[in-house]
């Protein structure tokens, strides 16, 4: 199964890294250049960045209910302009979106064009990679009093979208997913020791939630600024719920500062190669210090609750962030986490 994966990814990358998408004519343009467009100009060497974990667009109410968004709609909720505005004339086409929880390649790709329309730009502009092209489907309602909306939530994976015109990706330069840590129901947790992989044959055993476990998968990949030739690293992670309680990063690992957090070896090999890092996560767990990832160059951004009351979603960036008006947080966002978002220099 992860050997088809790969290839599939590859495929897509190696396509989208030549300049041509999928039903899109060729581009025809100059290695380093920009496709459907000029270079990033010098005035404006400014990589703006989100993450936020998108439900699956699906929302779910306090009342039982849940609301299907719209990719336009959603995607209005969360880019801001300079001065953490939404909605206006001064929103800018992204250049990374790490989002989490996801369909698969078919809704990240839709989501992605969707973008691209928004800006005016033609399909495959933007580009998407996932962790599981189309992980099976898991567990029953998903708190949804509409079956039908809780059917949408059921398969899960992570992704991250970027900007071809101002970011190139080689195909080598993804990695390999890696698998979340968790603590199994039933186990004693000592200080870490019963913490294993979540993955088969250490995961949920029921046939409901048997690939639940595929919605924590992570990845990463090195993109290059086509104006300027500067690395950039961005991971997408999802924790398991489990984690709030217990943090957890693999056989007998509390994660990086007790926080769960871990990266795969592919990842970190990109990430030590890379200038700009960005890593996007929903970890299921508050009280993640800025500072966690410290060790990596990077610091945290945002303070605020992003899920209701808790804050469990973080933003890390090692790089010139601009500060925020409205604390790197996005209060309007069309979903059940808040966006994050950070406007690096480069």
């Amino acid at each position: 199964m992860l050997r088809r994966h790969r290839s599939t990814l590859v495929t897509a990358v190696a396509v989208v890294a030549l300049g041509v998408a999928p039903g899109a004519p060729a581009l025809g343009t100059p290695s380093g250049a920009a496709p459907h467009g000029a270079a990033v100009a010098a005035a404006d060497r400014v990589l703006r960045v989100y993450n936020n974990n998108i439900e699956n667009l699906v929302v779910n109410n306090a009342d039982g209910s849940c609301t299907r968004i719209s990719g336009p709609d959603h995607l209005t909720s969360i880019l801001v302009d300079d001065a953490g505005r939404t909605g206006t004339s001064g929103v800018v086409a992204p250049d990374l979106l790490i989002v989490q929880q996801v369909r698969g390649t078919g809704q990240a790709e839709a989501y992605a064009d969707q973008l691209s329309a928004k800006f005016g730009y033609p399909a495959g502009t933007y580009g998407a990679i996932v962790a599981w092209t189309d992980p099976e489907p898991w567990g029953s309602t998903h708190k949804c009093s509409s079956q039908s909306l809780g059917d949408l939530k059921k398969k899960q994976t992570n992704a991250i979208i970027w900007n071809t015109r101002t970011l190139s990706l080689a195909a080598g330069d993804i990695s390999k997913y890696w698998s979340a840590g968790w603590l199994k129901p039933g186990t004693a947790y000592a200080n870490g020791a019963g913490c294993t992989l979540y993955k088969p044959p250490k995961s949920d055993p029921d046939s409901t939630d048997y690939y639940k476990w595929k919605r924590t998968s992570a990845i990463a990949a090195r993109f290059t600024i086509r104006a300027t030739g500067t690395s950039v690293f961005a991971a997408t992670m999802h924790l398991p719920q489990e984690n709030r309680q217990n943090a957890c990063a693999g056989d007998g690992d509390r994660g990086i500062a007790n926080s769960g957090i871990h990266l795969g070896a592919d990842a970190t090999s990109l990430l030590n190669a890379s200038t700009i890092r960005i890593v996007g996560i929903d970890a299921n767990r508050t009280g993640i210090a800025a500072s966690t990832l410290s060790g990596y160059g990077m610091t945290g951004y945002g303070s605020a609750a992003t899920s209701g009351s808790s804050k469990i979603d973080y933003l890390f960036v090692k790089g010139t962030v601009r500060p925020s008006s409205i604390g790197h947080t996005v209060s309007g966002t069309k979903s059940n986490h808040l966006a994050l978002y950070g406007f690096i220099d480069y």
